[in-house]
């Protein structure tokens, strides 16, 4: 789990230093969509009183030694991403028993405005749930965008950023000769989505405290319990 980062909100709704950034006592809600907000993350207290206090005081912060860039992580799906227009979009995905009845659930925010989206099918993976997450994020967006994705799925940042699943296509979807590659048909759409759009896809850990993260799990247990739900044809034609 990261360290705990603190967020300065020197202009915004409620400013002041917060804990979290998402959530209803977090600071996304203080500057999300307020003209004008000014506010940063910090790795100590000390660092955003000081920043706090010096904008107050119209005086500059004083100077930090720099740190180390650390790995993405929940303390880093926040500010950072908004303050540089990016889409963030936060995914998960599951099956019961694996397979089994499974759902997918996405985060959106646009900077502008944040939005859900899940869905459900009777018997599937957890792969492919984790897939179908992305597929139905990126499909969402109107338009090509800057985007940067979080997903607890090495599975799929892998397959995506070290050129697996790029490898596999112009391979004809074969992992290797003799061995197929699982999953092409959900890969042959997510591939073609990234064409459109500049992802970054990057690991978080699953149910670590990433609030974003742990709405996308609810989302997916709460599709997985559904009743009536479809069938992923292209999984059950091929089903073992």
């Amino acid at each position: 789990m990261a360290s705990k980062k603190y967020y300065a909100v020197y202009r915004g709704r409620k400013p002041g230093i917060y804990i979290r950034w998402f959530g209803e006592d977090g600071a996304h809600c203080q500057v999300h969509g307020y003209p004008g907000a000014v506010y940063k993350g910090f790795a100590t207290l000390e660092e955003a009183e000081d920043f706090f206090t010096a904008k107050a005081s119209g005086k500059s912060a004083p100077t930090k030694p720099k740190q180390k860039p650390q790995a993405a992580s929940q303390g880093d799906t926040g500010p950072e991403n908004m303050q540089h227009g990016k889409v963030v979009i936060h995914t998960d995905g599951g099956a019961l028993n694996n397979p089994g009845p499974g759902g997918y659930g996405a985060v959106i925010d646009d900077g502008k405005s944040r939005r859900e989206l899940s869905g459900g099918y009777r018997y599937t993976t957890n792969n492919r749930m984790e897939i179908m997450a992305c597929i139905r994020a990126l499909e969402a967006l109107e338009k090509p965008s800057d985007i940067v994705l979080y997903s607890d799925s090495k599975y799929v940042v892998d397959a995506v950023m070290k050129g697996w699943a790029a490898r596999w296509r112009k391979n004809g979807w074969m992992r290797s000769p003799g061995k197929k590659a699982i999953n092409a048909d959900l890969w042959e759409r997510l591939l073609e989505l990234l064409s459109r759009h500049r992802v970054e896809f990057r690991w978080v850990r699953g149910h670590s405290g990433d609030e974003e993260n742990e709405r996308c799990d609810a989302l997916v247990r709460m599709e997985s319990a559904k009743t009536g739900l479809p069938p992923d044809e292209n999984y059950e034609k091929d089903k073992p």
